[in-house]
């Protein structure tokens, strides 16, 4: 909204431009001067000229009141030293060998005049634009000269869609761990929403999970939560690629529990932080002989084996409960594999509570025993 209007007011500076130069130049001294009536639609095709050639440039977010006054001083500046070479310019062009000399210093003087706010509008009106457009909300400019990456400060972290399915990043923000800005770039929400929208019922309650997470985050009044409009890849490039590419330009951190993701952007330069890796060193492990309630969706890989999934993705292979596929089972932990790619319970039915399955094979005639004959 701001460029718009911005946009707006430079092709109104520049109509009036035109105005100043045919009431003040022309209209003083000499109305049927060659050239005067096509001043101001000229300063008006300059100007949209101009727009167009910014439009179609790429654009970034930034800080509007701080990049529009240093872009203001910088247009200043290069308006004032070009002035020069303006005067240096006219002055060349209006010889007193080739006009009067009563007409030489008020000519040149307009002219200049002219030329000088035509070039301080153009400058100013680039200058601001242009650091509107490359200047980046989350570094620190004194003034737009980044500091070294070493400045210590809490960084921005970009979050991964495995985080949001994941959904334990809702229970860390509000222990106050996190103060950094969470940046949810809208790459990372498109897939979302498509994820929601598929067909299979599993990804679909994964991908409703995920903005569901993302609108608890945006509710927490601990969490710093930004949708980053990010411009869009030119070429057909992953959600990952894209994370990677993004952290870069921000200097930021990726939060993932993602492990191809994780050694990716490991080997780009990109600080990774695996939620895995902090949940297996801050929670406890599972005892074994807990309890848990599980629904048994697929069979395992070993025979006699069932699988199931906690709300946050944990895979739990529970041994002999393949007859129980769709019924909700308790069985009691084994023990618990933590990795970087994720975590696995193992674990046995619980005998006592173990439901009876809706299909049994059935069993072997039983032969009724033999009973003597009775002697006469």
């Amino acid at each position: 909204m701001v460029l718009y209007v911005l946009r707006a007011l430079f092709v109104l500076l520049m109509a009036a431009l035109g105005w100043f130069y045919i009431a003040h130049v022309a209209a003083g001294g000499e109305p049927g001067t060659s050239g005067v009536s096509f001043v101001m639609p000229a300063t008006i095709a300059v100007s949209l000229l101009f727009i167009a050639a910014d439009v179609f440039s790429p654009r970034r977010k930034l800080s509007i009141l701080a990049g529009s006054f240093f872009g203001l001083l910088v247009g200043i500046a290069i308006a004032y030293a070009l002035s020069f070479v303006v005067s240096l310019l006219v002055d060349n062009y209006y010889h007193p060998q080739l006009i009067k000399a009563s007409e030489v210093g008020p000519r040149s003087d307009a002219i200049k005049g002219f030329i000088d706010m035509i070039i301080g509008v153009v400058s100013c009106y680039l200058s601001i634009s242009f650091v509107l457009q490359t200047k980046d909300d989350f570094r620190f400019i004194v003034p737009y000269v980044e500091f070294s990456k070493q400045t210590k400060g809490a960084r921005p972290i970009l979050l991964d869609t495995s985080v949001l399915i994941d959904g334990r990043i809702a229970d860390i923000v509000p222990t106050g761990l996190i103060e950094s800005q969470l940046v949810v770039p809208n790459f990372v929400v498109d897939e979302l929403q498509a994820v929601a929208d598929s067909a299979d019922r599993l990804k679909r309650n994964r991908g409703r999970r995920g903005l569901d997470i993302l609108a608890r985050l945006r509710k927490n009044e601990r969490a710093e939560v930004l949708l980053y409009d990010s411009p869009r890849a030119a070429d057909d490039a992953g959600v990952d690629h894209q994370l990677v590419q993004l952290a870069k330009v921000l200097n930021a951190r990726v939060l993932t529990n993602d492990y191809n993701l994780n050694k990716v952007a490991q080997l780009s330069g990109v600080d990774v932080v695996n939620i895995n890796d902090l949940s297996s060193a801050l929670r406890p492990a599972l005892v074994a002989g807990e309890k848990m309630r599980i629904q048994i969706t697929k069979a395992g890989e070993e025979p006699g084996q069932g699988v199931g999934y906690l709300d946050d993705g944990t895979m739990v292979v529970v041994e002999q409960a393949r007859p129980f596929i769709s019924q909700e089972v308790e069985f009691v932990v084994t023990r618990a594999l933590q990795t970087s790619a994720g975590r696995m319970i193992f674990g046995r039915l619980a005998s006592e509570s173990a439901p009876v399955p809706t299909e049994r094979r059935p069993s072997a005639p039983v032969t009724p025993p033999s009973v003597p004959a009775m002697k006469k």
